[in-house]
């Protein structure tokens, strides 16, 4: 079995699961909305479902803030399914994007309120190390 499992790989996103920490990880490579949000997104719950992890590291630096459709259907749709299947820990890479950090802090500070495990990183590596102890 390869060592990471990639779902998705495009212009966008990557998203992948890597079998030897047990992590789901996105990197959004550029600003990512709408229906490639949720597609890169829903691929990282299958994952987490499929090979029941507790781990996710966000690489949103390339990423902005979301619009306010995508983030409903994040808090609405995605965050339930990925709680269900056991989410746990979320080491978060903020934005370069300043709107963008401030966007995703409010859902860094609402998951933490809901007992999600929460780390701030802008070292993505940093990010995977905490990640992998937790």
């Amino acid at each position: 079995m390869s060592s990471t499992i990639v779902a998705v790989d495009n212009e966008h996103a990557r998203v992948c699961f890597h079998a030897a920490t047990r992590i789901v990880h996105h990197e959004f490579k550029q600003f990512i909305h709408g229906e490639r949000l949720r597609a890169a997104l829903t691929a990282g719950a299958e994952l987490l479902e499929q090979h029941r992890a507790t781990k996710w590291l966000s690489d949103d630096r390339k990423n902005g803030a979301l619009p306010g459709a995508d983030g409903e259907w994040a808090r609405t749709v995605w965050y339930p399914r990925v709680l269900r299947a056991g989410w746990k820990h979320w080491a978060v890479v903020l934005p370069e994007n300043v709107v963008g950090q401030m966007n995703l802090r409010r859902f860094v500070e609402d998951y933490r309120k809901d007992g999600l495990d929460v780390a701030v990183f802008v070292d993505p590596d940093e990010a995977m190390r905490w990640l992998a102890g937790a």
